[in-house]
C-alpha cells in the first residue's frame, strides 16, 4: 500500500472518533500486520470492492467497545446489552470505510455491510493480494487498532 490509499484510512478513524465519539487518539507505529490473530475483543470488517479491493478492521478492547457503546446511545453500561455492542462497533466499522471510500473516489468502491466478530485471539483474513497494515492506538477509553489493506485490480489490456 501507498500513502495515498493509507491516510484515508487513518483520517477517517481519527474523524469518526473525534466527531461522533469525542474520543482523541494517540496512534502508535504503523506496522505490517504478520498473522491474522487480532488483539482485542471486537472486531468491525468491511470488505471493499470496486477497481480495488481490500478489508477494513476496527478493532477495540472491550472497555474501548463498552464506552463507545454508551457515548453513541447515551446510555449507562449498565442499560447496554451484548448485542447494542456489536451494532456498536459494526457502525463505528461502517463509518470509518466509508469516510476512507469518500476519499478514494477514483476506485469506484462499494463497501460491503459491516461483520462483528467477538472474542480474545480471533482471526480476520485479508484478501490474497492485499498485505495489510496494522496502526495501533490508545484513547483515554482503552486500546484499538485499525487494520487494513487494499490493493488496486489490475486491468487487462
Amino acid at each position: 500500500m501507498i500513502a495515498e490509499h493509507i491516510n484515508p484510512f487513518l483520517t477517517s478513524l481519527a474523524n469518526t472518533m473525534q466527531t461522533m465519539l469525542g474520543c482523541s487518539l494517540q496512534r502508535g507505529k504503523l506496522m505490517l500486520k504478520s498473522d491474522h490473530v487480532t488483539m482485542h475483543d471486537y472486531s468491525g470488517v468491511i470488505g471493499l470492492t470496486g477497481k480495488a479491493v481490500g478489508t477494513v478492521v476496527v478493532s477495540l478492547s472491550k472497555e474501548m467497545a463498552i464506552k463507545a457503546t454508551c457515548k453513541l446511545l447515551e446510555a449507562e453500561e449498565s442499560e447496554i446489552t451484548p448485542e447494542d455492542i456489536i451494532d456498536a462497533v459494526g457502525e463505528l466499522a461502517n463509518v470509518v470505510a466509508g469516510g476512507a471510500k469518500a476519499q478514494l473516489e477514483e476506485y469506484e468502491m462499494s463497501v460491503s455491510l459491516p461483520t462483528v466478530i467477538t472474542g480474545q485471539g480471533h482471526q480476520v483474513m485479508f484478501p490474497s493480494e492485499v498485505t495489510p497494515l496494522v496502526a495501533p492506538y490508545e484513547s483515554e477509553w482503552g486500546p484499538l487498532t485499525l487494520e487494513f489493506g487494499m490493493t488496486p485490480m489490475k486491468v487487462n489490456a
